[in-house]
């Protein structure tokens, strides 16, 4: 495969791949209230801390992944990051049938998410990024 078609293949990946961490990171800031409140709701101590923390990995571990800098790290990091909150959050055990359906897709989503984390884990961000113009 030609080499670019690679590069731009692996860029645009890495932006749709970064992008519902960047945008869930950003409604944390904008909605910080009430992602507290959701999180308290579920049980999970600790929500002070718990909080930032969700938005530096989500908002700085996407943007990392975007600008392909650090993203083999990023992409472990969020890799591992999701293992708790899919099972806290979309735990489709005990619930109705239709609130059921619609926590497996996220958790199935998360899932296919991580596959993708682990991919870019494993090959790299590609050419076109931080790390590549880092390491000629």
């Amino acid at each position: 495969m030609n080499t670019n078609v690679q590069n731009t293949a692996a860029l645009v990946g890495r932006i749709m791949l970064a992008l519902i961490f960047i945008i869930s990171g950003f409604g944390k800031i904008t909605g910080y209230a009430g992602t507290a409140g959701y999180m308290a709701s579920k049980g999970l101590p600790m929500v002070a801390l718990l909080l930032p923390l969700t938005i530096l990995v989500e908002l700085g571990g996407g943007l990392l992944i975007a600008f392909g800098w650090k993203a083999r790290w990023a992409a472990a990091l969020i890799f591992l990051f999701l293992i708790p909150v899919t099972l806290v959050f979309h735990n489709p055990a005990g619930l109705d049938a239709a609130a059921a359906q619609g926590q497996m897709i996220h958790l199935l989503k998360n899932i296919s998410i991580m596959g993708g984390m682990l991919g870019l884990f494993a090959f790299g961000p590609g050419g076109y990024s931080f790390d590549a113009k880092s390491n000629p």
